[in-house]
């Protein structure tokens, strides 16, 4: 293989926008030490960066000084520190998160790392006619200005080739659209499609970049997960995984959207849940706040904690296969009482076989899905605006769309 001087400058430039995600801040000379580069090669690249507005600088600030200590005679120690980082102080993408009855829409700027803290709602609708419309709406009341992209978290299994939506069980809809298309009517700029879980795994591991592989394991409309070795996310040749949620349950006789009976999903999502608490309690409001409260007084009921084995089984198979020891938990099961998730930690525990000669770590975490998709926009959409030339990256790109599986 020969490696071109430009191919060389963008893997460059990726390997530093990765290593200053993950770092928050550093100095040129930081950069260029972790990266193995030259300052010159570096101290190039930043300035690139700088010029482009995909870096800002701050300044180190003198700390206060302590009363009670003896002030030293100050010295020039040569130019004053300057730190960088991603830029936050501008949004540059707009997250969309496509959920089964709601769409929520934030700016991101790219230095964005924090939760999922949605800007909008809407309603999804129940057909591309109005979804479009509702989005549409939103767009009228959210201003974003000059964007660089639109990054979408799609559920279902997406084909990252062609940009569309193979097969969604909660949202059929989506598999007869472009998505990209029609969102290319409101906003003038590419856009990205991530399957969800992809982006929650991909984000939680921006944010905790010493989480270097892990199943993640998200639980809300559906039930489904993604898996990160080495800080990548796993590539397979069929865009089918993580779907713990159509794992079947002997016994289980509710019919799924994905049209076979007995899926997990049909247990532990929120719809399964709260059928299953009217099931057990008809006298009680069947509501997520009813269950949680419900939940806190009686404990573990034994159609719960039977859902929860479920649960652990499928969770402790796929580790087996994948050959992992580090569980992520995000969503509706986190708010419930700590009792849930130590019944499916021991359970998980008992079912891994790694736990028979180490440690088997499950933890909770809250959803950084908008932090996946501002990783994924960097890596798909900055560098190729960059590799471009785009003066300043101030003109929209063409309507070209990009989406990715595995950024």
């Amino acid at each position: 293989m020969i490696v071109v001087p430009s191919h060389m400058g963008r893997m460059n430039k990726l390997a530093l926008l990765r290593r200053l995600r993950q770092l928050g801040t550093a100095s040129r000379a930081e950069l260029a030490k972790s990266l193995g580069l030259s300052q010159p090669t570096c101290g190039k690249i930043v300035q690139e960066l700088l010029r482009s507005g995909v870096l800002e600088e701050l300044r180190r600030t003198r700390p206060a000084p302590t009363p009670w200590l003896p002030q030293l005679p100050k010295r020039k120690l040569g130019r004053p520190g300057v730190l960088l980082r991603l830029d936050c102080s501008r949004p540059r993408f707009l997250g969309i998160q496509l959920d089964v009855s709601r769409t929520s829409l934030a700016r991101l700027a790219l230095g964005f790392t924090g939760p999922d803290a949605w800007e909008m709602e809407v309603p999804t609708g129940r057909s591309a006619a109005q979804w479009l419309r509702h989005v549409g709406e939103a767009a009228r009341v959210l201003p974003v200005g000059e964007l660089w992209g639109v990054l979408v978290s799609v559920p279902g299994l997406l084909d990252s080739a062609r940009g569309r939506v193979l097969f969604s069980p909660n949202l059929h809809w989506t598999e007869t659209v472009d998505l990209q298309a029609l969102l290319g009517r409101i906003w003038p700029a590419p856009v990205v499609l991530m399957q969800e879980e992809q982006a929650l795994a991909l984000g939680h591991y921006q944010v905790h970049p010493g989480s270097e592989s892990f199943l993640l394991v998200d639980f809300g409309e559906g039930v489904g997960g993604a898996v990160v070795v080495n800080g990548r996310l796993q590539a397979n040749p069929l865009p089918v995984s993580g779907e713990l949620g159509h794992t079947p349950v002997p016994g289980n006789r509710r019919k799924c959207g994905c049209g076979a009976v007995g899926c997990l999903e049909t247990l532990v999502s929120l719809r399964g849940l709260l059928e299953s608490f009217a099931e057990a309690v008809p006298r009680a409001q069947p509501s997520w706040e009813s269950l949680c409260q419900h939940v806190a007084r009686q404990g573990l009921e034994p159609w719960l904690a039977a859902t929860l084995d479920a649960t652990a089984v499928a969770i402790a198979g796929a580790l087996n296969v994948i050959g992992l020891r580090h569980v992520v938990i995000t969503g509706l099961l986190t708010q419930l009482p700590s009792v849930v998730l130590e019944r499916l930690t021991a359970r998980i525990r008992e079912g891994a076989l790694w736990a028979r000669f180490g440690e088997v770590q499950v933890q909770t975490a809250p959803r950084h899905r908008a932090a996946g998709l501002v990783a994924a926009g960097i890596e798909k959409l900055v560098l190729n605006r960059l590799h471009d030339g785009v003066p300043g990256m101030t003109r929209p790109a063409a309507s070209a769309h990009s989406t990715t599986q595995d950024p």
